[in-house]
């Protein structure tokens, strides 16, 4: 079969490598609060040296949790074609909203300038972080670990009413079927291409075409997505599971310096980001 039917190879949100790293023993709680704090960082960050350093500073997570980086290199693979779309689109329709720079070329309502080119390449290497930042917490942080943290960090809003357990099992869900439905979908499209399918064969840049051949297995895989749901709720009524109940907790965690030291650095990262003048 040809390594482009390997979509759990390109998968890496949902997936769990235990190294044990500095990253992999920090409290989740902070490690999500330090998460959160990078990600707002560069939606927020519109420079192209301000990106180029929360690259390096993904690179350095890489690094420091000895997670290979061809793991986030995988990542972003099945991202390149909506990153190349989102890229033409906005070359082409937002020189009425980038206004300024140097104008390059002008017909009708198309406007390239230096300022739509660099809305262009940001976006791109927005894109390129997230997905790094995202593979790195999800690899080095259970999911066991995910729900747990995600649901002590977001506590305080117990007191309003908010459903914080079942959000942070929704959440856990999705990041977790992740995975489940990439494998399933390998599967489907090995079967129908042992019948002669054409899909994954062809160039990758040939979008058009290739979203137009993987129309025949959305719907058996909106079945196996059903299928799976109802699998899980059973599993979830047959031990007991009581949405909304009182729960105990059977891990505890308890905040440590280098957890402390965690939030202090990324909160210098992001204010190099965004205050220096670059």
């Amino acid at each position: 079969m040809s390594a482009e039917f390997e979509l759990t190879r390109n998968i890496t949100i949902g997936q769990y490598l235990p190294t044990g790293s500095v990253i992999h023993r920090l409290d989740p709680r902070y490690k999500l609060a330090a998460f959160v704090i990078m990600i707002l960082a560069i939606a927020v960050c519109n420079t192209y040296i301000g990106n180029l350093f929360a690259l390096a500073v993904c690179l350095i997570m890489f690094r420091l949790s000895h997670i290979p980086l061809h793991y986030g290199i995988s990542g972003v693979k099945p991202a390149v074609p909506f990153i190349i779309i989102l890229a033409i689109m906005q070359l082409l329709f937002y020189g009425e909203i980038a206004r300024g720079g140097t104008i390059y070329f002008q017909y009708g309502f198309i406007t390239i300038s230096s300022e739509v080119i660099r809305l262009v390449v940001v976006s791109a290497m927005r894109f390129v972080e997230v997905i790094f930042l995202s593979s790195v917490l999800t690899l080095s942080t259970s999911t066991t670990e995910l729900t747990h943290g995600m649901e002590r960090l977001l506590g305080p809003l117990e007191k309003v009413k908010f459903p914080v357990h079942a959000f942070a099992l929704i959440i856990t869900i999705a990041i977790r079927f992740v995975p489940t439905f990439a494998m399933e979908m390998e599967k489907m499209m090995k079967a129908q291409a042992s019948r002669g399918a054409d899909f994954g064969t062809g160039e990758w840049w040939r979008i058009v075409k290739r979203t137009k051949d993987m129309f025949p297995i959305i719907i058996p895989l909106f079945n196996v997505a059903l299928s799976r749901a109802e699998d899980l709720i059973l599993a979830m009524e047959a031990r007991c599971y009581t949405p909304g109940a009182a729960r105990t907790r059977y891990a505890h965690y308890r905040a440590t310096p280098k957890d402390f030291a965690a939030i202090g650095i990324c909160m210098i990262l992001a204010f190099v980001m965004l205050i220096i003048p670059w």
